[in-house]
């Protein structure tokens, strides 16, 4: 029983075993005929993409005297157009002897025939150039030879990858057709063969769901937003091939993501572009009211001054449309704007510029400094109703510029500075209050980093300290637009205070009361 039980078992299993190690030969056949034709399309393909291009540009280059024959090594975009033929004949030489397909062999020696005209020409060229001033010769024979052979060649190259594509398909079609015979005879001996089958068909299954559950794995961390994740593609099934599209996919999303996240950014600039030309139009009007209360009151001269004060602080708020000037031009801004200021509120205001020459050089951000001496103006030395004084100091310290503007006003508690120090650090169109000392610090963060921005410091009724920490640049920061070419970056032009607000007089303010008295009331500045 035991030997028929053997015996059994063989008549059984032979059979299988010889099917299974035709189908095996016929795979592994297969598979070495697709692994040479794949190897032979990558090395077609790596020159049919560039072969022509440096074969051209190189030619091109030692025809017009960019470089010589001796020295076109020395360029590293540029390749001896020896060494290309010699390369490409090598290559190619070696295809035909491994290609079996009549088709695509054909067209390999027509290649290697155009590469030896190809070859004869490059020396015409090379002698013409050694004979000298025969340039426009020299640009004729580009055109009418090396470029149309370069081309020739190229379509040779397609056409081999062309008929070896064909002849993939026809291996695949001969797999195919092997295992259709296979399946027939497979179906003979279906019913004595079926543990076999199950057993091998857990394991192919096993096999099978093993890389498609590391896939899914995959899938899902991305789902959960980890673009990194990437599916592993040991094999060279199709599953392998889903992986590597799908960690092709993956890659482009991270890309796009990439670049939603730049398109914002970029979005964000042009919202702070936009939110500083919202001009705040009190500080002129009531400039202008200033000066035509000097006029009526017979005080010409210091209309005068107003009127020139005030055109230079608008030259410097314009600033040819600038982002970036340096800090000896943002104080004439900040000189002209308190000289205004002096006049209108002379009782009550006094200025310190104290600015170390040495930093005069360097890059700021167009009015970082206007907001936060605007914001000690209103909401400190005004509210004070008593004589004040803003000072304004800056230094180098190392590799960074720090600028202070102390006033000895009102000040805040320690609520408010909790509250004014949250809030600045909000984007400025989601603050409730201290909108302009936001937009300056949102800026220098856009801009520097957020190792650099703004510290505020302040004691109820002893006043408020805003300190700015800036990078010490001699050139102003570059960005890179979309064709890579690098620009200025050039964003708004003026800075806006918190909000429009009704316009009311303001009887109690010493100066204000001038204004009244002169028949013209002025708006009131909220400030920043």
């Amino acid at each position: 029983m035991k030997k028929k039980i053997l015996t059994l078992a063989a008549v059984v299993t032979l059979p299988f075993i010889l099917l299974v190690m035709y189908l095996l030969a016929s795979m592994a056949s297969y598979s070495n005929t697709y692994d040479e034709i794949v190897s032979n399309m990558t090395v077609a393909n790596n020159y049919n993409l560039n072969f022509k291009e440096e074969m051209d540009e190189s030619l091109y280059k030692l025809v017009v005297g960019y470089v010589t024959l001796d020295t076109i090594e020395t360029d590293k975009s540029l390749k001896n157009p020896y060494t290309l033929i010699d390369e490409l004949r090598s290559e190619f030489t070696r295809l035909t002897a491994i290609t079996t397909e009549s088709e695509s062999k054909l067209w390999l020696e027509s290649l290697l025939r155009n590469i030896d005209t190809l070859e004869k020409r490059v020396d015409d060229i090379v002698d013409s150039i050694s004979a000298g001033g025969r340039y426009n010769e020299n640009i004729e024979k580009l055109d009418n030879n090396i470029y149309i052979l370069t081309e020739l060649i190229q379509d040779d190259i397609q056409y081999y990858i062309y008929y070896q594509t064909r002849y993939m398909d026809k291996v695949t079609d001969t797999l195919q057709d092997q295992i259709r015979r296979f399946m027939v005879v497979c179906s003979v001996l279906i019913g004595v063969l079926i543990i076999v089958v199950a057993v091998s068909a857990v394991m192919i299954v096993s096999g099978i769901i093993q890389p498609i559950s590391q896939l899914n794995q995959a899938t899902e961390k991305i789902a959960q937003g980890d673009f990194n994740a990437r599916a592993q593609a040991d094999s060279e099934d199709e599953v392998a091939e889903l992986a590597v599209s799908f960690n092709k996919m993956a890659g482009s999303m991270q890309s796009l993501i990439d670049k939603v996240k730049e398109d914002e950014r970029k979005m964000r600039k042009a919202d702070l572009r936009l939110l500083q030309e919202q001009i705040q139009p009190h500080f002129l009007y009531n400039t202008l009211d200033t000066i035509v209360w000097l006029i009526e009151s017979n005080e010409p001269d210091e209309a005068v001054t107003m009127v020139v004060t005030l055109s230079d602080f608008f030259r410097e708020i314009l600033s040819k449309g600038k982002e970036f000037i340096s800090i000896k031009e943002e104080e004439k801004h900040i000189s002209s704007y308190l000289q205004i200021q002096e006049m209108r509120y002379r009782d009550i205001l006094e200025y310190d510029i104290q600015l170390d020459q040495v930093i005069y050089k360097y890059q700021i951000l167009k009015l970082t400094l206007q907001p936060v001496v605007e914001n000690a103006l209103y909401h400190g030395i005004k509210y004070k109703r008593a004589k004040g004084c803003i000072h304004i100091h800056g230094e180098k310290e190392g590799d960074i510029i720090r600028l202070t503007v102390r006033d000895d006003g009102v000040g805040m508690d320690e609520d408010e500075l909790e509250q004014l120090r949250q809030q600045i650090e909000k984007p400025c169109q989601e603050t409730e209050k201290g909108f302009g000392l936001a937009n300056v610090n949102e800026r220098i963060h856009m801009y520097f980093g957020p190792e650099y921005g703004m510290k505020i410091q302040s004691q109820k009724g002893k006043g408020t300290t805003v300190e700015i920490v800036i990078p010490a640049l001699l050139e102003a920061p570059v960005e890179k637009t979309g064709n890579d070419t690098a620009k200025v970056v050039e964003v708004g032009n003026s800075v806006n205070s918190d909000a429009n607000k009704k316009i009311k007089n303001n009887p109690k303010q010493q100066n204000a009361n001038k204004i009244i008295e002169g028949g013209r009331p002025q708006q009131e500045e909220t400030g920043v």
